[in-house]
């Protein structure tokens, strides 16, 4: 049993939550909370399976419809989406808007400086169309 426990190690939220949207999006369409755990090959709990897709809806990453006496969930954001999401909730957090953002973009290197001054471009020049 300890071999077990050395074995295992805990995963965080953000990589169960990673896991999970993985799955859906491989799915090929919407997928119930069996059928994730069944992707996931049964290494989560059905209950953990589905606090992890509460969670997501909550977040509005994932949309879900009933089907019976069951819901079939639905990837609303991809990896790249999840990831700004968690981005936006932090600056969100934080009373200093401005300081986080100037610190943040300080502290990119030359190609993300340079990649997210050209998305900032592409944005503004498609609002001003």
């Amino acid at each position: 049993m300890t071999e077990q426990r050395e074995g295992s190690r805990r995963r965080g939220q953000g990589e169960l939550e990673a896991l999970v949207l993985a799955a859906l999006r491989e799915a090929d369409g919407p997928a119930t909370a069996g059928r994730v755990q069944e992707r996931l090959g049964g290494d989560l709990a059905y209950t953990t399976v589905i606090t992890i897709l509460t969670r997501l809806l909550a977040k509005g990453v994932v949309t879900r419809e009933r089907t019976g006496r069951s819901f079939a969930w639905t990837s609303a954001s991809d990896q790249a989406g999840l990831a700004a999401h968690r981005m936006r909730r932090v600056l969100d957090a934080e009373s200093d808007r401005e300081a986080v953002l100037a610190s943040f973009v300080t502290g990119l290197g030359p190609d993300d400086e340079r990649l997210l001054r050209e998305l900032l471009r592409q944005t503004k020049d498609e609002g001003e169309v």
